[in-house]
């Protein structure tokens, strides 16, 4: 099986699938092998890299925490912070880390879910991205319902400072990482990794996990890269990311992926 993370590491910065590393997976799949997106990405932004790839695969989504069958548009499954938990850690990280915002990342039977509000923040949060489906809402509404995850922004620090912060504060109550280095750290339930989200993929498709290869650029992709047979880096990835794999491909605006699946595939 291969697995890829999806930003800075399938997409080039123009956030596309070039024309050569879809090659590259069209002969992984036409030789039978499962192709998986490993992500922190919500169901609802899967859609651009499926039309990207021309196929509709099994996706780990939200670090995890969502199996989401593209191909059907259907929740497999799901795992999250129960509102107990995201009102504890909300009160935690506004002492630890004065001036933050709350956001939490929702999912419902569907990605594109009428029902669910999927995002919603606090009036303190600033997004570290675009995210033009966001829900403003009051701090308590942030935490009324269950979520997948929860994140926590604080802008002019690095992501790294704010985890240095909370992890101890927060212990195994949460898992705690982040997928970008400009101030946003992700929650999630405990345990809840792509690494925990990629094994139950693979228990779905009778897959060992010695013979899964990953693709990975941030600290969020670190688990499933040791999990894996075969763990590699993009050229482009953070140092954790470097020291966890087996394997250093090139950046992924150099088709890094592909590089790596031709050895095999084409």
């Amino acid at each position: 099986m291969v697995a890829t993370d999806v930003d800075g590491t399938l997409i080039d910065h123009d956030e596309r699938v070039t024309a050569r590393t879809k090659a590259a997976i069209d002969a992984l799949i036409a030789d039978g092998v499962p192709f998986v997106l490993a992500t922190g990405r919500p169901p609802r932004w899967i859609d651009p890299v499926v039309e990207g790839i021309g196929y509709a695969p099994l996706c780990v989504c939200g670090n995890g925490a969502v199996i989401y069958d593209s191909a059907t548009d259907r929740v497999l499954a799901s795992k999250t912070l129960d509102v107990d938990t995201l009102a504890w850690i909300a009160d935690l990280a506004e002492r630890a880390l004065p001036g933050c915002g709350l956001a939490a990342e929702r999912v419902g039977a569907r990605a594109h879910d009428a029902v669910t509000p999927q995002f919603v923040s606090s009036p303190e949060y600033e997004h570290a991205w675009l995210n033009p489906d966001d829900t403003a809402v009051s701090r308590s509404e942030v935490i009324d319902a269950p979520a997948i995850k929860m994140l926590v922004r604080l802008r002019g620090t690095s992501s790294a400072d704010m985890r240095s912060v909370l992890a101890p504060l927060i212990g195994d109550r949460a898992d705690i990482t982040y997928s970008t280095d400009h101030g946003l750290i992700e929650l999630s339930a405990p345990g809840v990794t792509k690494a925990s989200g990629l094994a139950s993929v693979a228990q779905r498709l009778g897959v060992e996990h010695s013979t899964i290869i990953a693709f990975g650029d941030m600290p969020n992709d670190v688990p499933m890269l040791t999990m894996v047979g075969h763990g590699v880096a993009m050229a482009n990835a953070h140092p954790e990311v470097l020291a966890a794999a087996n394997e250093v491909t090139a950046a992924n605006s150099e088709d890094g992926v592909a590089q790596v699946l031709e050895r095999w595939w084409v």
